[in-house]
């Protein structure tokens, strides 16, 4: 799904494409920052977490990344962490 819409997976997106496809709403992105916030977590981590919730929303047919796909990123990211 993600080589036909952008030739490459999100894994391998640029910094700029992360910004530019990876785009939240205000409660995803307070979401967001309080995980980095709370888990002193760093720049990198926090585009980390969007490349994976963009895969979780791509994977569950989402047009826009949701809080939940957030969340669910961000308890990845914290099971990876123990």
């Amino acid at each position: 799904m993600q080589l036909n819409h952008q030739n490459k997976t999100n894994n391998r997106r640029s910094v700029k494409e992360i910004d530019k496809f990876c785009a939240l709403d205000t409660a995803s992105e307070n979401l967001l920052k309080q995980a980095i916030s709370h888990l002193n977590l760093s720049a990198r981590a926090y585009h980390r977490i969007l490349k994976v919730a963009r895969t979780i929303a791509d994977l569950s047919g989402a047009e826009k990344i949701s809080n939940q796909h957030i969340a669910e990123a961000i308890q990845y990211r914290r099971l990876d962490k123990h």
